[in-house]
């Protein structure tokens, strides 16, 4: 790989990217208080679960499609994906979370000194009917020359060490125990994204019930760190 598109990936999966995603925790701030998490193995047992029922079959091989899509140039195609994926979320408290980590990224990539780049980051700010996160992700994958696979496998990690994160502050576990969970996960991810690679061209699937009703619970919580 090529060292300038390495470090693009490293970029685009750092939890330094200033997309806000650290504020949400995507309904696992209720499984711990409803004592569903509770220690490494179990926060361990949530994200696996979240992988392989929920990204394989729905959110990986969308942006795979918004990959293409950006790719060749077809920006419509790529909103239309994009529009799909807003629908399959469960609550408003997702819908949200999709819209506003996912202008985040965009206005970064807006500001991109790569003309089409911006051009297409902006075209997507102004359709907000269309905005998720996948599609940022897949924008400024395409845009700055990452495969479809690295840029699948970067966005799996995000998610990874995002909820990690959450449930290390959560729980609460230390360091190590996170280290843990990431390590226990590594091919989990690696494993999804390559179902959703066999998944492109077939219905989206997903199978979560225990985060979307995590999720409705999370917003009838007295005391909350978290904003999903």
């Amino acid at each position: 790989m090529d060292a300038l598109i390495l470090l693009r990936l490293l970029r685009l999966a750092s939890p330094a990217l200033p997309t806000g995603a650290f504020a949400y925790s995507q309904g696992l701030e209720w499984a711990v208080e409803a004592g569903l998490v509770r220690d490494a193995a179990t926060a361990a047992d949530w994200l696996a679960g979240l992988l392989r029922e929920s990204m394989a079959g729905l959110d990986l091989p969308a942006l795979a499609r918004m990959h293409a899509a950006w790719t060749a140039g077809d920006a419509e195609a790529a909103l239309r994906e994009s529009r799909e994926l807003l629908a399959w979320r469960d609550n408003d408290e997702a819908r949200r979370e999709d819209r506003q980590v996912g202008a985040s990224l965009a206005r970064i990539l807006a500001d991109d000194a790569a003309d089409a780049l911006a051009a297409n980051a902006r075209r997507l700010l102004a359709a907000e009917a269309a905005m998720t996160y996948a599609c940022a992700f897949a924008l400024a994958g395409a845009g700055w020359g990452c495969g479809r696979r690295d840029t699948l496998l970067a966005f799996g990690w995000t998610v990874a060490e995002g909820q990690t994160m959450a449930a290390v502050k959560l729980v609460p576990l230390g360091q190590t125990a996170g280290q843990r969970i990431l390590a226990a996960t590594t091919a989990t991810v690696a494993a999804a994204v390559e179902t959703a690679l066999t998944r492109i061209a077939e219905p989206p699937c997903a199978n979560a019930p225990g985060r979307a009703l995590a999720q409705l619970r999370h917003a009838g919580q007295r005391v909350r760190l978290f904003r999903s």
